[in-house]
This record gives structure tokens, C-alpha cells and sequence, in this order.
């Protein structure tokens, strides 16, 4: 469970966030939507533990954020824009990697049968700075649930995906949710977020200005809300 209260972010005299106020339930899987600048990343940075608030509270599992940090990073699972990957590694070497830095046990098998999951088995040995971007993202979502998470944050992943990685990609989504996993999943894509995620949250100006349930997979109920909101078309 994820509890923000009042949070606030500056930075350069600008602020950020603006007294965010949130509950997540475990389970849940949440979109994350908003125009560029509207502070969804930072957001996403504050609960990966990578920025400070500058003030208000993060409580995850009940715990404070500023207080636990060690421990609630071993819960985390994020994948940020850039991979996390080091190119001259495999993706095999690159997940027994991460892998070991979370105790995961068995962590080759574990890596393999990821890597084999994310449908680059051919490719397991092979150096990952030959990868194409499509292929890059399919590893570094390997890594980001190595460990099965409690929680997975993903920062605008389906970029610069093909349709077999999107379909990859929502595969796994839908499986952590199966496990128990709660996803916060950063989007302009409102397509995938319908298509997988069971709630929206609209961010402008570092506020929280919508916060609905989807029913039916209804994305032209997403983008009826999002335009009237944030662009203003009604």
C-alpha cells in the first residue's frame, strides 16, 4: 500500500509538486497521465527513492519513506527512460547481475527464463549495446521484476516499442498484477493504459486533478476525461 500526504517538490525555486494527495491499494494497477512538465516523472523518482520530497509524507507498506529507504527499495521495481543496462554485458549477465544484488535465489535460471519470457532466448549470450531500442526495453523490464516486486514503477515504457515488445510489456504487467504486484505506470500512451490498467490519475500543474476507475477497457471514456480537463475541450 502506497500513502502520499500533502507532498510537495521544489526545486530552483519552481514548484514541482504541489501537496500531492494519494492511496494505493495493493494490487492495483494505476496510469499515470498528464501534459509534459505537469511533474508525473518526479513523481515517479520521489517513490523510486532516487529525489527527496521536499516536504509532506511517503508511507509505503506503512512505512516512511524518509526513514526506510533501504528497505523499501528492495520492494521496488523501476524502469526509468534510460535501461539501467551496461551494454557490454548479455542480457543473461546483465539480470545474474541485479539479480545477486537482491538475493534472488536460483538467479540464472531466474534470468533465463526471463529473458526467454521477454522473447529474446537467441539472444541470451549476446553483448546488449547490439540490441535495437526495441530489444533494450524487453531486457530492462527482465530487470525491473527480477526480483518480483511489491511494487513496479514504469516511467513512460511503451516509447519506442513495437507491437510484439507493447504486447511483451503488457503481458508482464497483467502477470505481476496477478502475483499481487501495484504498478504505477507513467503514459501518454492512453491506448495501453485502458488496455491494462484499472485506474487513471490525471496530474497538471503538480496536482492531482482526476482520479477514476476504468470499466471495460473504455479508452474513449480516458481520453473524454483527460481533453476536458487538461486541454479544455469539451
Amino acid at each position: 500500500m502506497i500513502e502520499l500526504k500533502k507532498l510537495t517538490k521544489q526545486a530552483d525555486n519552481k514548484r514541482i509538486l504541489r501537496g500531492v494527495e494519494l492511496s494505493i491499494k495493493k494490487g492495483e494497477t494505476i496510469a499515470i497521465l498528464g501534459p509534459n512538465g505537469a511533474g508525473k516523472s518526479t513523481l515517479l523518482k520521489v517513490l523510486a527513492t532516487l529525489i527527496k520530497p521536499t516536504s509532506g509524507h511517503v508511507l509505503i507498506n506503512g512505512m516512511e519513506l524518509r526513514k526506510k529507504q533501504i528497505e523499501i527499495k528492495k520492494l521496488l521495481g523501476y524502469l526509468p527512460h534510460s535501461s539501467l543496462l551496461y551494454d557490454h554485458y548479455s542480457p543473461l549477465e546483465n539480470l545474474v547481475f541485479y539479480g545477486n544484488i537482491y538475493g534472488v535465489k536460483d538467479v540464472e535460471q531466474k534470468a533465463s527464463k526471463l529473458v526467454k519470457d521477454v522473447g529474446l532466448s537467441f539472444f541470451l549470450n549476446e553483448p546488449v549495446k547490439n540490441f535495437s531500442r526495441g530489444m533494450i526495453q524487453r531486457i530492462a523490464i527482465a530487470r525491473a521484476i527480477i526480483h518480483d516486486p511489491q511494487f513496479l514503477l514504469l516511467d513512460e515504457p511503451h516509447t519506442g516499442l513495437d507491437q510484439g515488445a507493447i504486447s511483451i510489456l503488457n503481458d508482464v504487467v497483467l502477470s505481476m498484477k496477478n502475483k499481487g504486484t501495484t504498478t504505477l505506470m507513467v503514459t501518454h500512451d492512453f491506448k495501453q493504459a485502458a488496455e491494462i490498467c484499472d485506474r487513471v490519475i490525471i496530474v497538471k500543474n503538480g496536482k492531482i486533478v482526476d482520479d477514476f476507475r476504468i470499466q471495460n477497457h473504455n479508452l474513449g471514456f480516458v481520453t473524454e476525461k483527460y481533453e476536458l480537463l487538461v486541454e479544455g475541450v469539451s
